[in-house]
């Protein structure tokens, strides 16, 4: 996923199988980090409706995130993906290396340095 701006880390347990990372981070900006214990959260998320429902809405958003990508990955041609990208994360693409939005979308930063060329020529 790309974030340009304010963001929280889904928690844990969307993150992690079997206690191993799926996911990794990279920051292309200078960034300021924070982090909460996942058994602090638990607890936090146990004795406070507020940290809860923020919690959980976390969680929401990132598998609603990842859901839209699945569908654009499965449902859509090169070019339309590089266009879903576009509307889905205006200016990223100016922000982050082409070589991770290319996979991002699931393909080669040839194919998307390609797609890229066509529609300036359009």
């Amino acid at each position: 996923m790309f974030i340009g701006g304010p963001w929280v880390v889904p928690p844990n347990i969307a993150r992690t199988r079997n206690e191993l990372w799926l996911v990794s981070m990279v920051a292309t900006t200078d960034c300021v980090v924070a982090r909460i214990d996942r058994d602090v959260l638990s607890d936090w998320m146990i004795s406070s409706e507020a940290v809860r429902d923020w919690a959980n809405g976390v969680l929401r958003d990132a598998l609603s995130r990842n859901a839209d990508r699945e569908w654009c990955l499965a449902a859509l041609g090169g070019a339309e993906r590089l266009t879903w990208f576009r509307q889905a994360f205006p200016g990223y693409e100016g922000i982050f290396p082409h070589t991770l939005i290319a996979s991002f979308l699931g393909m080669t930063p040839v194919t998307m340095s390609r797609l890229r060329a066509q529609r300036k020529t359009r």
